[in-house]
């Protein structure tokens, strides 16, 4: 394919200018444009050339802001100056910023695809975003990577839509960093058969709301410690026939009551917790959750969660909050308390069993 003629390319070279040089800060003259053709370019072209693929370009859908003065010319005519050029972008420099912070915030992005998307991003702005975002050079690849992480959320997505089941592998990390898979009681490697039903993010992560066919409770799977995905020809299960989405998903509910996204079901729960703790309690429970007998230095909050969730709220805010019901789940606490007390202090309980005789 023969390169296009030098004439041809002006527009296109233009263009690429207000793509790398301008922006709302940074704008540039009719000159400026010239110069930057000749140096970088080897191209040369005069004001009007300029203007004329600026206005082009403008019509046809680019937009490109500009500034319009009037002068005298030496024949002691009025005339209109256009100036300072510069390409609207569609991000602004801190969307991609917080777009690219996100990215380095997630825990499941392998490093090199992370790296990736941020250089992809790096090109929606111009050179003098680069500055801004030096930090991403510092990026570490301290997390096991999954790169068949896009190849699971395209089949999920696509299982989704078409309401279909998908087979897969899953992984857990043993202390050697390694992922293997989860294996059946006789050895062999496990095939999970799920009826998907939303691809979440939360904690960092992607979890996948489904079900797991063998059984007709609501679970939850980590996206990457998905490998060798299949999407299956078979009908997923109806979300009425799974314990807990009766009447669908509703998922700020389903995301409010499985704070860790741990499997099993929810159940109503009561505990007492410090006042100064509402805004915690909210951030990780929601709007819906119901307080009630605030003295001013403790409150009661009800809410409806995850069994194996709460255990594991409760014990991350152990000074700061009293399991009261269901019985069973305080009982649980108190027991995990109890076995926490005996690693640190070895014998202590019974000592102290002791003394109050």
């Amino acid at each position: 394919m023969h390169p296009l003629p030098p004439k041809k390319m002006l527009i296109i070279n233009i263009l690429d200018i207000l793509k790398r040089y301008s922006d709302e800060e940074h704008r540039l003259s009719q000159k400026d444009i010239i110069e930057i053709l000749e140096n970088e370019y080897s191209m040369k072209a005069d004001r009007k050339a300029i203007k004329r693929n600026l206005m082009n370009l403008t019509e046809s859908g680019y937009e490109i802001e500009y500034s319009e003065s009037i002068r005298v010319n030496k024949n002691k005519e009025e005339e209109t100056l256009y100036t300072d050029w510069y390409l609207v972008r569609d991000f602004t420099d801190a969307e991609l910023r917080l777009l690219i912070d996100g990215l380095l915030f997630s825990k499941h992005i392998p490093y090199s695809q992370c790296k990736e998307l941020i250089d992809k991003l790096k090109n929606l702005s111009n050179k003098y975003f680069d500055a801004k975002v030096k930090h991403i050079r510092n990026l570490p690849e301290n997390i096991p990577a999954n790169k068949q992480l896009f190849l699971t959320i395209e089949v999920l997505d696509e299982a989704i839509s078409k309401n279909r089941q998908v087979s897969f592998v899953y992984n857990e990390y043993g202390t050697d960093k390694k992922r293997r898979p989860v294996k059946t009681g006789k050895g062999e490697i496990r095939e999970y058969i799920i009826n998907p039903y939303q691809i979440v993010a939360t904690n960092g992560r992607y979890y996948l709301i489904c079900n797991y066919d063998k059984y007709d409770d609501v679970s939850n799977y980590r996206l990457d410690k998905i490998t060798d995905i299949r999407l299956l020809d078979s009908p997923a299960k109806p979300m009425k026939n799974v314990a807990g989405l009766e009447n669908g998903l509703n998922l700020p509910k389903h995301m409010a009551e499985h704070i860790y996204m741990s499997p099993g079901r929810s159940v109503p729960a009561k505990f007492r917790a410090k006042s100064y703790l509402a805004g915690d309690i909210i951030d990780w429970f929601g709007r819906d959750v119901r307080f009630s007998n605030d003295t001013g230095d403790t409150v009661e909050v009800q809410v409806t969660v995850n069994e194996q969730a709460m255990i594991f709220w409760a014990l991350q805010y152990g000074q700061h909050v009293e399991i009261l019901q269901p019985i069973e789940l305080r009982e649980a606490v108190k027991n995990a308390v109890l076995e926490i007390a005996e690693k640190y202090c070895p014998g202590a309980l019974n000592e102290k069993r002791e003394n109050l005789r």
